[in-house]
């Protein structure tokens, strides 16, 4: 499934099986190898797109930016020194990971961070994330809509007006688009994940695509689940190959066997889920046959006798002439004898 045609098949009226990137972020911690790693685990776990984050610190960060993290699993406290950790990577490493994404059979992703990011990454992607830290930077925004490609835009920590004038600006470029539920806390405790919020942005922004951007620690992965069941198409959560490592986004990231684990889960929930269009399916027949009432005679009807509405009731099983045709009955001549508790047919009337 390429993340392009998720755009051109999505189906408001069911729910849709789900699309998922995981996101390794700067989970490589700057080494290539590692990146490769990442790659090749996501791509055996499921994963349909791997995404990556891709900046230089002095142009994301000033000085003064301090942490908004959880300082016991990641001690750095100025934003600015934390991304410099993570920031070695150039533009001929990304077109490398981009051949090994294709070597794996998963899509290659990566989230830009400033301009040049995104103008190098245009000819590695069929589609932009845009994060929630840049849902009011208008400018970049319109820059990355001058691509013309589909969009990802992240709302976490954001009013429903942010995101209307996000999305009014959008818009007007005519780019398809994706919202992304998201809440911005690393980790998000369960309780906070807000998942009814995806509803929310179902009904304002109808016919735009939701999605789902987790920061819930793994458990489980019924958060996930959770999401996909309230019409999420597009899931993104942030991928490790060892969730015991130091640092800001290993300790709330799944791995491998947890991504197993939730496709696992996923594809026997949609096994219960089944069609989404109501109809009597196959495995019902023998119930319509013999569950369902005929009309039945309530005393003896002689031959000659007009049937009148005290003389019938209905029984199990389904074999004679429905309930649905009461009227067509009403007011009909018997053919013949009729004893009491006989199941009416065609055959019996005029």
């Amino acid at each position: 499934m390429k993340i392009t045609d998720v755009f051109d098949t999505y189906d408001p009226d069911i729910i849709n099986r789900p699309y998922v990137i995981a996101e390794a972020g700067v989970n490589h911690e700057g080494k290539f190898d590692l990146a490769v790693r990442l790659i090749n685990e996501a791509a055996e776990a499921g994963a349909h797109a791997i995404k990556f984050q891709t900046y230089k610190a002095e142009k994301l960060a000033s000085g003064d930016s301090p942490y908004y993290w959880d300082l016991k699993k990641e001690p750095t406290k100025s934003q600015l020194e934390l991304f410099k950790k993570y920031d070695k990577f150039l533009k001929k490493d990304y077109e490398k990971l981009k051949k090994e994404c294709d070597k794996a059979g998963i899509e290659f992703m990566s989230t830009p961070f400033d301009t040049d990011s995104a103008d190098f990454l245009n000819d590695l992607m069929p589609v932009y994330k845009i994060s929630s830290s840049d849902i009011t930077n208008f400018p970049f925004i319109r820059h990355i809509c001058r691509y013309g490609k589909p969009l990802l835009l992240s709302t976490g920590a954001s009013e429903i007006s942010e995101i209307q004038d996000a999305v009014r600006i959008i818009s007007e470029y005519g780019n398809k688009l994706c919202i992304m539920h998201c809440i911005l806390n690393y980790p998000t405790l369960n309780e906070n994940a807000n998942l009814g919020m995806i509803l929310d942005q179902r009904i304002k922004f109808p016919g735009i695509v939701p999605g789902y951007s987790d920061h819930t620690m793994p458990e489980d992965m019924e958060v996930l689940k959770t999401a996909v069941l309230l019409g999420a198409v597009f899931l993104e959560k942030h991928f490790t190959f060892d969730k015991t490592l130091p640092g800001n986004d290993h300790y709330h990231a799944m791995d491998k066997e947890d991504l197993k684990h939730f496709f696992k889960i996923t594809d026997r929930t949609f096994t219960y889920l089944g069609e989404f269009r109501k109809r009597a399916i196959e495995s019902e027949a023998k119930a319509i046959a013999n569950a369902r009432r005929s009309l039945v005679s309530k005393k003896k009807i002689t031959k000659g006798e007009v049937i009148v509405y005290e003389m019938l009731t209905w029984k199990r099983p389904a074999s004679g002439i429905s309930p649905v045709k009461i009227d067509e009955v009403l007011g009909k001549k018997a053919l013949y004898d009729i004893e009491e508790d006989t199941v009416l047919k065609w055959e019996m009337i005029e």
